[in-house]
């Protein structure tokens, strides 16, 4: 790499242990606007497959699944999500975010309607196989449009914000499914919540441009936007490039030490609170799991949107006080990773109120953590790269989650036992940090082919 390229880092902007330089802020606030539109996209994404986690009890009663059929089922969606991030990434790079986000919303609406009328463990699969392939869209070109509309030194809150988008839906989901659900069957609620994302579309292509092309706009938030410096030119970034480099291997190897705890409690959670904690699965019918569980879904999602925005804002903090990018990030990292350790306990915990608090609070440094990962990407590489490695990196993710998808169904099929789970999970974010450091030390911009 060139002293050039070292003092600057890609598209001009200033290596990690320079503080950005300070700047009048803008006329005009449409980037948020954007932010928040990103936001009602991770929110129906994740709407759209957590609801099989949520119902799960009462699909299982219906259909007759056993655990390892389940477990088949969301490694289903996991090994399709893995694949489709590692195709779709540079596929994002190359048509650009407007045209293939609204392309991914679309098709995952339909797939997710598509569950209203499975009838057997195989439709069910491949109802989650094209949603999967679908769904994997919506993070990586999230991301690159954060990196689009904002300065390196507003990313890690604007990712926090449309990241807490997950824990909303996530949270959403048993008060829009469970209502739908106990007055109208569980069908109803596949395919009422597939129909929302049509809405989220419409919203999509009305509102999303280029801040380039974007009418709303004005040129003083233009010039904030582009502060950093324009992007050198080249082509988008091959699998191949990628992954000679180890900024990329950062990336890869935090998606899969940490996505697999987030999946464990995005598919798991329903379940493991009853076994753990005691909790009637069915004290008045079908519905009674939806109003015992709920609520404790509804707490530990609570303070999972509190950890991602307030892990995007801390190191957003952090830069505009004057800290480098290296320090900022990793310091808002080891904090995370510091807060999920608590969670080797939860299996034995005396009550579900400690139990919520302490699933709680590991799924805020989860999405404390993810935010930070996610905005180092556009630290380390233009925007044209963004994509490709946010689909890179979801897809080690997604086989994270196959495997603790194939573990959690054998170890409950065989034990009956949370507890080697869990203690994966405390401290699945110190192996990661510990690896994310190795590989980069000090965050030197990587060097891109022409």
């Amino acid at each position: 790499m060139s002293a050039q390229v070292k003092a600057t880092g890609p598209g001009g902007k200033p290596a990690d242990d320079r503080a950005p330089a300070q700047m009048e802020k803008p006329a005009g606030q449409y980037r948020w606007a954007i932010c928040a539109l990103l936001f009602f996209v991770i929110t129906i994404n994740y709407i759209d497959r957590q609801i099989i986690g949520v119902l799960k009890p009462v699909i299982e009663a219906d259909m007759g699944w056993s655990e390892v059929d389940y477990g088949n089922i969301v490694t289903a969606f996991q090994a399709s999500y893995g694949i489709g991030l590692l195709v779709v990434g540079r596929w994002l790079d190359r048509v650009g975010t407007r045209k293939g986000v609204a392309i991914a919303i679309g098709l995952w609406s339909l797939a997710a309607c598509f569950h209203a009328a499975a009838r057997s463990v195989l439709a069910f699969i491949l109802a989650r196989i094209a949603l999967g392939v679908a769904e994997s869209a919506a993070y990586p070109g999230a991301v690159k449009s954060v990196a689009e509309w904002f300065p390196r030194r507003e990313r890690a809150l604007g990712v926090g914000i449309l990241n807490a988008g997950a824990n909303v839906g996530v949270l959403l989901t048993p008060i829009i499914a469970i209502g739908i659900a106990g007055a109208y069957g569980w069908r109803s609620a596949f395919l009422v919540t597939g129909l929302i994302g049509f809405v989220v579309l419409w919203g999509w292509l009305r509102f999303f441009r280029q801040p380039a092309d974007h009418a709303e706009l004005t040129d003083s938030e233009r010039e904030w936007i582009n502060q950093d410096g324009e992007d050198p030119a080249g082509a988008p970034l091959g699998w191949k490039d990628a992954l000679r480099q180890r900024q990329a291997w950062y990336f890869i190897c935090g998606k899969f030490f940490t996505d697999p705890v987030w999946y464990l409690f995005l598919f798991w959670l329903p379940d493991f609170l009853g076994r753990t904690q005691g909790m009637e699965l069915f004290p008045t019918g079908d519905s009674g799991i939806l109003a015992t569980i709920g609520p404790a879904l509804i707490g530990v999602y609570l303070l999972a949107d509190v950890g991602s925005i307030a892990g995007g804002w801390l190191s957003s903090h952090l830069v505009g006080r004057g800290w480098s990018i290296n320090r900022a990030r990793k310091t808002t990292l080891l904090i995370a990773a510091l807060l999920a350790v608590p969670m080797v306990t939860v299996a034995s915990a005396p009550s579900p109120m400690v139990a919520v608090m302490l699933i709680g609070l590991g799924t805020a440094a989860h999405q404390a953590f993810s935010s930070n990962i996610f905005t180092m990407i556009s630290d380390l590489y233009p925007r044209r790269a963004v994509a490709t490695i946010a689909g890179m990196g979801g897809a080690a993710g997604a086989v994270g989650g196959i495997l603790i998808a194939q573990a959690t169904g054998w170890t409950l099929e065989l034990t009956g036992s949370y507890v080697p789970i869990v203690i994966y999970a405390g401290l699945a974010y110190l192996i990661a940090l510990a690896c994310i450091h190795a590989l980069v030390p000090r965050m030197e911009p990587a060097q891109l082919p022409g």
